[in-house]
């Protein structure tokens, strides 16, 4: 179980989320224990620019995501680091708000 089953199980329901993550790899973009927002996404909704909660090799992130292609989603931070490709299905929601 990562830091984000909980929320990703609440998504899955059709809930919005609220929680506050830690770090630094999404700065400025959100910065470190900022209240963020997280709605349910259809994936085919999505565009490069969009930040996600999402599950890459095994690991879950609020990451962006940095390309579309053939249905894969390419998600990375905001410093230039690129976790990999994704299918729809790892993607489980669309970050709607951020509030200190």
């Amino acid at each position: 179980m990562g830091w984000a089953s909980e929320y990703i199980a609440q998504l899955g329901e059709g809930q919005i989320v609220c929680f506050r993550p830690h770090g630094g790899s999404m700065f400025p973009l959100i910065e470190s224990g900022q209240l963020c927002t997280v709605a349910p996404v259809r994936p085919e909704a999505l565009s490069p620019g969009d930040i996600v909660l999402c599950r890459v090799n095994g690991s879950e992130y609020l990451h962006l995501v940095k390309a579309v292609r053939d249905g894969q989603y390419q998600i990375g931070n905001n410093k230039g680091r690129v976790n990999g490709w994704v299918p729809g299905a790892a993607i489980f929601g669309r970050l709607t708000k951020v509030e200190p």
